[in-house]
């Protein structure tokens, strides 16, 4: 029996430095020259964060924390991520010593924020990271619903309950590269979560609001890089789309970038990163990377079935099977990009981050699409079809083309 050949597992710090092909933080110099902007913004202030057990909330809490706010107030459903979120900043070299530390474990659209609210003093920043966020989760109308009840609907509700407590901060929420130009449903989701959060009939009055679209979080919970850690971990083939560049930052820059936007930003605007064309990274080379830091030689493979048959022959000879698909699954696009047809970059006080200013919706319509998918997610006799609700979509968001091919990616490696 052939021993299989011992190797090295890396960090995520050096796995992510090695795909973005950076030791520094992209936005070092943003952080440092407006070190006392955001001292000012953040220091002494009351905040919320929904959705903050993520990778990219959490990230953002440490970033935060940095700044000395009075209060951090964190709301998931994800019982085991707050816990983790809890243990990762107790464990941190100094210690912890924000006192007004809560992690409160429920649904921040439902009936119970409202007594959360009710219950705190006001706060000066909101962030919202919650958001159903993965292109696969669009397969069927149940699904496309929830999508935009997380990503649409529960955050105008918010910002109502917010606005009937008074509330006159800053409210932040997360977009992704995905909502220019969308070819999914999720994006245009997205799209439509930004037009919610600059809406003058929906956010409080007195109040400001920004978004942030940006790259891929490298090796985040549930992204393609993640799950080929996850795989080599386990002895698993991987799987990478053909012929597909994506933008890539790290975990730490998701978190500047998010506090930055959030303390920062221009009222009603959108904060993106300044990458190029030559920043696309091919996902493909990005598997290769990953395999090569845990010591392996990649060896691509065309069929599904003998890639996940080949991982211990493979291996047995310092080889790690990489298994290359077709893009052709329903909303994925061979690259990205971070500006929409309609909308045009302004210059920023930013080095690494231009600012967008989205084009104006209706309001009227915005809200019409808002009250009826609340409606369908709340009566069960309203009946609707997914693709009555993708005609809805695309009144608000024009731009929005889905690319149905009858394949998701739940049917693939």
């Amino acid at each position: 029996m052939n021993e299989l050949p011992t190797v090295r597992r890396p960090g995520i710090a050096e796995l992510s430095a090695a795909v973005v092909g950076r030791q520094s933080s992209l936005f070092s110099s943003d952080m440092k020259s407006h070190g006392a902007a955001l001292r000012d913004a953040i220091s002494d202030r009351r905040v919320l964060v929904i959705g903050g057990a993520g990778s990219i909330g959490s990230h953002t809490i440490r970033t935060l924390l940095r700044f000395f706010p009075a209060a951090v107030h964190v709301v998931d459903v994800n019982e085991n991520g707050l816990t983790d979120l809890v243990r990762d900043l107790r464990a941190a070299p100094g210690g912890f010593t924000l006192r007004d530390f809560r992690t409160i474990p429920l649904d921040f659209g439902s009936a119970l924020m409202e007594r959360v609210l009710d219950e705190q003093a006001s706060y000066d920043l909101v962030l919202n990271f919650a958001a159903v966020k993965h292109v696969r989760s669009e397969k069927d109308l149940f699904s496309l619903l929830h999508m935009l009840d997380t990503n649409v609907v529960k955050p105008a509700r918010l910002l109502r309950r917010l606005g009937e407590r008074g509330f006159t901060g800053r409210y932040f929420s997360v977009s992704t590269d995905k909502a220019a130009n969308p070819v999914n449903a999720m994006g245009a989701s997205k799209r439509i979560m930004e037009m919610v959060g600059f809406s003058p009939s929906i956010l409080p009055p007195g109040a400001t609001a920004s978004s942030a679209r940006f790259a891929n979080v490298a090796f985040s919970n549930g992204s393609v890089l993640a799950s080929f850690v996850h795989r080599l971990d386990e002895g698993q083939a991987l799987a990478a789309p053909r012929d597909t560049k994506r933008f890539f930052i790290t975990l730490q820059e998701s978190g500047e970038l998010c506090t930055l936007a959030a303390a920062l930003a221009p009222s009603s605007s959108l904060l993106i990163p300044k990458l190029g064309e030559a920043d696309l990274l091919e996902i493909s080379t990005v598997a290769e990377i990953v395999v090569r830091l845990y010591g392996y030689e990649p060896r691509f493979y065309d069929d599904e079935d003998s890639a996940k048959a080949a991982v211990s022959r493979e291996r047995a000879t310092g080889g790690h099977p990489v298994l290359l698909t077709p893009l052709d699954t329903s909303g994925e696009k061979a690259y990205e990009e971070f500006v929409g047809e309609d909308e045009t970059v302004l210059g920023s006080r930013f080095d690494a981050l231009a600012v967008i200013r989205p084009e104006n919706r209706s309001d009227d319509a915005l809200q019409r699409f808002v009250d009826d998918i609340e409606a369908l997610v709340a009566e069960s006799e309203r009946e609707a079809t997914k693709e009555q609700v993708l005609r809805r979509m695309r009144e608000i968001v024009p731009l929005f083309e889905h690319a149905e091919t009858g394949r998701t990616l739940d049917s693939r490696l």
